[in-house]
């Protein structure tokens, strides 16, 4: 792989080159590999076909998981957020110790494993809200929930430059991987303002499918806000807003 220079930059392939534009530039790279049909059938790229087939498996859940907490994620995902959940995705179904390679799927691997998955390096989680809360899982009853007791927001989250006003949200996902279906339900506060009042207790009940047998997600987020003129303005369009997974029940 080389990396273009000058002021004209191609796209496009000529003779054994390829030009093309990536996040990381304009970059170049020599036509080559081995024959598809080839892959598809010689027995000496079994291993390719099985870590293709594992590699798909990921991307369709990675992408069942974003489908189902896309109402948050409009506001709070970086550019390189699905290569990164696709990866996750690979680790769990890596985890799978009942099914053969190449068989190897998410609900028989390890969906715990993605509990802690930041949706925006940008903005994590992790490194934004520092106020006690707990997120409970209770699968009989479906109750997807999360609490924070009062906090000093200005001392409590560590927001962006530019914010006077931010809200808590959070969602419960029940996810069919197999069937690619889920059954999601969100929460948010109203918007509060980013000084040292303390807030009041913050309870989200995010309700599926009671005695469901699927994995279960709770996802915990910020959206910070600037107020101007008295009308609220999502702050730099949700680019540091912090979205996380906190709990994950994969049965």
């Amino acid at each position: 792989m080389a990396r273009q220079k000058g002021i004209i930059k191609l796209k496009g392939t000529i003779g054994d080159i390829t030009f093309y534009k990536t996040k990381d530039g304009h970059l170049a790279r020599e036509k080559g590999g081995v024959d598809a049909s080839r892959i598809a059938s010689d027995p000496a790229f079994q291993r390719t076909r099985e870590n293709g087939a594992e590699f798909g498996r990921a991307g369709k859940a990675g992408k069942v998981l974003r489908t189902a907490m896309r109402t948050l994620l409009i506001n709070s995902a970086d550019g390189r957020m699905v290569s990164r959940l696709t990866q996750s995705m690979i680790k769990v179904i890596q985890a799978d110790m009942v099914s053969e390679r190449g068989l190897r799927n998410v609900i028989d691997g390890e969906a715990e494993l993605l509990a802690g998955f930041e949706f925006n390096i940008r903005g994590k989680l992790g490194t934004s809200l520092f106020a006690p809360f707990v997120g409970t899982i209770d699968r009989a009853s479906g109750d997807i929930m999360v609490d924070l007791l009062p906090f000093v927001p200005a001392n409590m989250i560590a927001a962006a430059s530019g914010t006077t006003h931010f809200k808590i949200i959070s969602a419960g996902a029940e996810i069919d991987f197999e069937a690619e279906t889920f059954v999601v339900a969100t929460s948010e506060t109203d918007i509060l303002a980013w000084d040292s009042n303390q807030t009041v207790d913050i309870n989200h009940i995010n309700s599926v499918t009671p005695g469901s047998t699927k994995p279960l997600f709770l996802a915990l987020g910020i959206e910070f806000y600037q107020e101007v003129n008295g009308r609220m303005y999502p702050l730099k369009n949700g680019a540091y807003n912090p979205l996380a997974l906190v709990q994950v029940s994969g049965l």
